[in-house]
């Protein structure tokens, strides 16, 4: 699969890290430092913009490293880049911690991962198949 990439920050293309990888680095592509106090939220630009085959997402999330030692997460959990979309690639975070967090030029943010999909076709039925499990959801099996 190959990705169109434009890019306008001085950063070399996302890369993968270590052989592994399932994600690319995006980096903050700020003017000058910002700072995220505890529970605020921000869009944070990154400087580019990407062209997705048909059939294919991005997925943006969060970078363990980030949220294991700042609280900096996703406010959206995982973020989905479609294919037909050619903005800027912008990164929702949220400092969860109880410190300010500050972003500055260049820095690692989240990771997007790309992901194949399927576009089902929806079928109208009376009724649905039984299972074991059926209906039951949200800790029915236990904590």
């Amino acid at each position: 699969m190959k990705v169109k990439i434009v890019k306008n920050n001085p950063f070399n293309l996302p890369a993968f890290e270590t052989k592994g990888s399932a994600g690319v680095d995006l980096q903050a592509y700020v003017q000058e430092p910002v700072t995220l106090k505890p529970m605020e939220r921000m869009l944070v630009p990154t400087g580019i913009f990407i062209e997705i085959p048909e059939g294919y997402e991005a997925q943006v999330r969060a970078r363990s490293g980030l949220a294991i030692k700042h609280g900096i997460s996703l406010v959206n959990g995982i973020g989905t880049i479609d294919s037909d979309y050619r903005g800027e690639i912008k990164v929702i975070l949220i400092n969860l911690g109880d410190k300010d967090f500050t972003i500055n030029n260049g820095d690692r943010i989240a990771q997007m991962v790309f992901i194949k999909h399927e576009r089902p076709e929806f079928e109208l039925v009376e009724e649905l198949g039984d299972t074991v499990r059926g209906a039951g959801g949200f800790g029915h099996t236990g904590e």
